[in-house]
């Protein structure tokens, strides 16, 4: 007995040195794959409202603002100041993108119900970002209560509360997860527009590190979710579902889409629909081709049809 304990023992001390490098090996190797994903390509802006300017009228008034989040961090957005006391609409780009892919929506919306209209850059996004890392929907939603509470600091050159009390949100993938996050817990925003909504943070993580390390992305994911432990150890990754988010939702109205452009977020976003207590109006069209995430390839047809979709839906949605 004395001699298996001590054989044991020697085993157990030949092996735990490698056992240990394995595991460091594997936790660095985890916070190292989202750190790299949570710091996403910035790339210069599709087009500037100087360069749009030039051809819309509307678009010469965007202008360039910054405020500051709860934890003590920088934000920033293109602001379109609609008519004094009407409602705003916050639009949200999805991963890898920024607020330039925004602005062509923001204008035409702008332009057909004089609503304000902010386009921020979400965090690690746009060029030289505030906040260098993104964190996948989590604190983007707390992000979008704060810009919520700047749109209400705004006033009128009358001195009027520029923004009235219902708030509008369009988002795509993850500005989806974040607009459907905030309106869980605002009461203000009541109509959404959401675009291929991932199931949760883990799967937008999961679509983001596919694309960048394609080579076995399946194992890749998992350690990289599991380093999203050690990485967000200030609470900023959240781990709720898109479905239990949408349970929170009241008496307000969500129009979700969709296309086989983003097939990861197609299901899960036809699935969503379900979730919704009765009292929500929801209406789902999910067969776009293409979906908002990738509409920028889009026909200018294509993507005129898109935005009045959009437009329609926030302007009835939001109509006094």
């Amino acid at each position: 007995m004395a001699s298996t304990t001590r054989l044991f023992k020697s085993i157990s001390r030949l092996l735990f040195p490698s056992l240990l490098i394995v595991v460091l090996a594997v936790t660095f190797a985890s916070v190292w794959i989202v750190y790299e994903i949570a710091q996403p390509v910035n790339v210069v802006y599709l087009v500037t409202p100087e360069k749009y300017g030039q051809l819309s009228s509307r678009a010469a008034q965007v202008t360039d603002e910054t405020w500051t989040n709860r934890d003590g961090t920088s934000a920033r957005g293109w602001l379109l100041r609609g008519t004094p006391g009407a409602p705003a609409v916050i639009l949200l780009h999805r991963y890898g993108a920024d607020r330039s892919h925004v602005l062509n929506l923001g204008v035409k919306l702008s332009e057909a119900t004089n609503f304000t209209i902010l386009m921020p850059d979400q965090r690690g996004h746009g060029l030289n970002p505030l906040v260098p890392y993104s964190s996948f929907g989590g604190c983007e939603t707390t992000d979008s209560a704060d810009a919520i509470q700047y749109l209400r600091s705004l006033k009128s050159p009358e001195q009027m509360d520029l923004v009235g009390r219902d708030i509008g949100m369009y988002g795509i993938e993850m500005g989806a997860l974040a607009a459907l996050s905030a309106m869980a817990q605002n009461e203000t925003i009541r109509a959404v527009v959401l675009d291929s909504v991932p199931e949760d943070s883990d799967n937008l993580l999961a679509s983001a590190i596919d694309k960048r390390f394609p080579f076995a992305s399946s194992i890749t994911s998992k350690i990289g979710q599991a380093g999203t432990i050690p990485f967000y150890y200030e609470g900023c990754y959240k781990r709720d579902s898109a479905c239990e988010l949408a349970k929170r939702i009241g008496t307000k109205q969500v129009l979700l889409l969709g296309g086989a452009d983003a097939k990861e977020f197609q299901g899960p976003t036809t699935r969503l629909a379900k979730c919704f207590p009765e009292i929500t109006v929801v209406e789902t069209k999910t067969d776009l081709n293409p979906s908002g995430y990738n509409l920028i390839s889009a026909s200018i047809e294509v993507s005129e049809i898109y935005d009045q979709r959009v437009i329609d839906f926030l302007k009835l949605a939001l109509a006094n």
